[in-house]
Formats: structure tokens, sequence, C-alpha cells
């Protein structure tokens, strides 16, 4: 077991993740790379610089102080990559997310944690399933996670108040989204758990809720999509499931309702039919289950990169995720420097790294 974080590491950790041009997949390297917080961001300006970026800042101290005094305020709990309540499923995501704020028991996110999503405009019927479903889930010894929104995701919650519930967020910990579940924030801070990976004081954006959908399906050993139309939130969240080594389950509906038509697309795709408790035991009882996603790793980087490298990286990137071993093939370099060069240039901003050893400009 690794020693953990002292304090000026974590305080690194936060601001390495609030820093401009550091992404999940780039905190991760970096990490990797030089071994703290502490020394990649003393080595993050003059990385920049190598890849052709001028004034490369990093965030006020002041800043991290900042959101730090914000979390005391609200009574939120940071966790860092790193920290031992980190919840270990979420680790073995590619990448996992740097920090967490949490409101609530931290211990529910290490349980055996089973995630329900679903339409926001949802059926009566489907609502009842979803609700009944999860105080099923949650009698059985499950915490189920869901995104607080309206409809399938507000059921899920209210059925599991009792036992367990993780309740994931768009914006900041503090940003109570949709507004018109305000009392079901207030209970579940109060009995369950709710988690963010924003800053404190962020208003939830679009951009925001894919990043929220991979912590869902990422806490959790399963996905049950209840009701979801075939262009959704909720069956991305079942896609990020699949490549995140998760099972996906599905509830089946009439085909006469089109939010039936993403569940059922699902069950053709080879999701598990979910009636009850017992498919989603007998479904979680089988050895892919076991499996987790390969992580983003190779040979250790180099401390230092070839300018001449750099550039040829450089040109060979386009609008077209490009896997990092076809970038080296093309470049004829070591799988390792080629890493280092598209780091170097992410923070430049010449380059974005993306989940699964991808890039693009």
């Amino acid at each position: 077991m690794s020693a953990p974080l002292d304090e000026a590491e974590r305080f690194a950790r936060l601001r390495l993740a609030r820093t401009d041009r550091v992404g999940p997949v780039s905190f991760r390297q970096l990490l990797d790379r030089f071994g703290t917080a502490l020394k990649a961001l003393d080595a993050l300006p003059d990385l920049a610089r190598r890849a052709g970026s001028t004034g490369y800042d990093l965030p006020p101290v002041e800043r991290i102080e900042a959101e730090l005094a914000a979390g005391d305020r609200e009574g939120a709990v940071l966790l860092v990559l790193g920290d031992a309540a980190y919840p270990d499923r979420l680790a073995a995501v590619d990448p996992p997310p740097p920090v967490l704020w949490t409101r609530g028991d931290v211990a529910l996110l290490s349980g055996e944690t089973i995630a329900m999503v679903g339409a926001r405009i949802a059926s009566a019927g489907g609502q009842r399933i979803a609700r009944g479903l999860a105080q099923a889930l949650g009698q059985d010894g499950f915490v189920v996670v869901s995104g607080l929104a309206r409809g399938i995701d507000a059921a899920a919650h209210l059925g599991a108040l009792k036992t367990g519930t993780v309740a994931v967020l768009g914006g900041g910990v503090d940003d109570v989204y949709p507004p018109d579940n305000a009392e079901l924030y207030d209970q579940i801070v109060d009995q369950g758990c709710v988690v963010s990976e924003s800053p404190m004081g962020a208003r939830a954006q679009a951009r925001d809720f894919p990043r929220r959908n991979r912590i869902i399906s990422g806490l959790s050993r399963g996905v049950i999509v209840v009701e979801a139309e075939l262009r959704s939130g909720s069956l991305i969240t079942a896609r990020l499931a699949g490549e995140q080594g998760r099972d996906v389950f599905a509830v089946p509906g009439s085909p006469l309702d089109p939010r039936s038509k993403g569940p059922n697309e699902l069950l053709r795709q080879g999701a598990i039919l979910c009636e009850g408790v017992d498919d989603v035991r007998r479904g979680l009882e089988t050895l892919r289950t076991l499996r987790e996603p390969p992580g983003d790793r190779f040979e250790a980087m180099p401390d230092d990169v070839d300018q001449a490298l750099i550039e040829r990286v450089a040109a060979l990137l386009s609008p077209t995720p490009t896997p990092r071993d076809e970038l080296a093939r093309a470049c004829g370099a070591p799988v390792a420097h080629v890493a280092a060069a598209l780091l170097e240039l992410s923070l430049a901003g010449r380059a974005t790294l993306l989940p699964g050893g991808l890039a693009s400009l």
C-alpha cells in the first residue's frame, strides 16, 4: 500500500487538476512522469515553452485556497487521486478524475455500487419501476448511483434513500441542478453522498454532463438503463460503462413508446435483460465483471524529448483522434518518447489527449 499523501502534495494535486490544459489524461501522465504533483507543477512552464507556448501560468495559490475554503464552508470533503478514501473502482478507469468533492457519507463510493439512469421525461410506469428496483437493490446490499436529474434518476435516488444512494453532479457539489430537486439533494447529503469533479461553486453546463456520466459508470459495477430514447445521455453512460469493462443492464419496454427504444436497442446489442434484482445478481456473478479496462501504461517517459520529435509528432496530428502507437510507428520512435512529446504539445495547446491512448489537434 502506498504511503498517505501529505497536505502539500494534496494541495498540489488540486492545483495541478485546476491548471489550464491539464485534463485527466495529462494529469495521470504527469504523475507517472514526475512522481508527484509538486514536481510536475515545477516542470510545467518549461514543458509548455519547449512545445511552443509562451506565457504559461499556473493557477494562483490563492485561487486553490479559496476553493478549499468554499469546500470547508459547505462541509464538503475533498478526495484527490491517491487518497486512501478515493474509490478503487473509479481509480481503475482510463483515466480517473484527478479530484472529487463530496458531501455526505464518502464510504458509500466504495460500496457495492450499481448505477441506474434513464429518461428525464419519464413515464409514470418507468418511474415506478426505477423506484421499486432501486429499493429492492438497496435492500439487497447495493448502493444506487445516479445523476440527480428529473425522471428516472430522481426515482432511483428516492427508492434507495434509506439504504444508500450516490448522486453525481455536473456542476460543483454545491450546485443543486435541477433546482426542483433541491429537497432530494438535501436528503441525499443527509443520508447518502453527493459527488462532483467540478470546482466548488461551478454551475452545470452542457459540456459537464458527459464527464458526469463517466463518473456514474466508473463508480459502478454495472449500469441499468430503464427508459431512454436512442439519442440520449443515458445511452452515452451505457457506452462508457461498456468501455470501462462494466456490465450494462436494460429494462425492456413497449415498442410503442420511444423511451423504450434505447433499452431495447441495448438488449439487441447484448445488454443483460433486467426485470429485477436477481437479474442484476446473476449478471454481476459472470467472470467478465472481474476484468478491469486496460490502463494507460507504457515504459517510463524520458526526462528530455528531442525538439525535432516534438515537431514531427505535431505534424502528424489531425482533428481525427489517432492512437499513440500509430503515431510512434509513423515517427519511427518509441511510444514512451511520443507520449512525452504529446504531453508537452498538449500543455502548449497544440494537441488534445484523449482516453484510450488517443490524441488529436
